[in-house]
């Protein structure tokens, strides 16, 4: 397992450096696209979403992120409205018709349509964040992913060699106060480290980002351990060898990447 994981990682990293820092946002915006559809989906199966259902909710996500593209490089004049927002609006009419329509029976329509709504704002919507980093520069998509990965690290081995205390056992039985503390000591690290060769932030505010980073990060991992054990599932998936699914590997990410570009903005 563990050889698995480094292979992956061997071959992976490398080329998604170059992909971030050597092409054009663009380019990272259809890797966000692909990967989020990938990850609804992922999300879709776990909670057996009917499948009109799943359909429109990914072709949702991707009209939501071909608005992050049309906000920034169209000339398509809006009259200072939101095309995120108008986009975002016009997902909800989606997948409502598309239960109204599609599917005949009116019985459980609204526990058909939450899966299909949650996924939607679980994957695309907070991926979404990620654009405007990457437009703040390709260092800031370094920078988050490095704590992230920082703040997993020192929080799985914090918690296997001194975890004691159950942090929350109900959702999370192998979670401990002491892997959580990993994290947050993890993200600081790796945000002073990173930060200070990536960025000009003074170490204050690069100390503050780490932190959040760290905390918010074990929120993203009990929320998606939540969604697992409800759906009664151990894994997301098992697209990444040896890492589970694409949930599994972004679930911190996919919260802290909301947290570090409004920080980015008032830090």
């Amino acid at each position: 397992m563990h050889l698995k994981r480094l292979a992956v990682a061997a071959v992976a990293l490398p080329l998604l450096y170059l992909y971030i820092t050597k092409l054009s946002p663009v380019f990272f915006l259809l890797l966000l696209a692909l990967v989020s559809a990938l990850g609804q989906a992922e999300f879709y199966s776990m909670y057996k979403t009917k499948k009109e259902l799943a359909f429109w909710g990914i072709v949702s996500g991707l009209l939501l992120m071909s608005s992050l593209y049309l906000s920034r490089y169209s000339a398509l004049d809006m009259s200072g409205h939101s095309v995120n927002g108008i986009f975002f609006m016009l997902s909800f009419v989606l997948m409502a018709s598309a239960r109204l329509f599609l599917i005949s029976d009116p019985s459980a329509s609204l526990s058909d349509l939450a899966p299909a709504i949650t996924g939607f704002l679980y994957v695309p919507n907070l991926m979404s964040a990620q654009w405007y980093l990457r437009l703040q520069g390709a260092e800031w998509i370094i920078f988050l992913y490095g704590c992230v990965w920082a703040s997993d690290s020192l929080a799985y081995y914090a918690g296997t060699g001194i975890g004691k205390r159950k942090l929350y056992p109900s959702v999370s039985p192998n979670k401990t106060v002491e892997g959580a503390v990993g994290s947050v000591a993890g993200g600081i690290v790796a945000a002073l480290v990173l930060g200070g060769v990536l960025t000009k932030c003074p170490y204050t505010s690069l100390a503050a980002m780490g932190a959040v980073i760290g905390l918010i990060t074990i929120a993203g991992d009990l929320v998606e351990s939540m969604f697992k054990r409800d759906a009664g599932v151990k894994d997301s998936g098992s697209i990444v060898p040896g890492h589970g699914g694409i949930l599994d590997k972004l679930d911190g990410s996919l919260y802290a990447g909301p947290a570090l570009y409004w920080m980015t903005l008032v830090l």
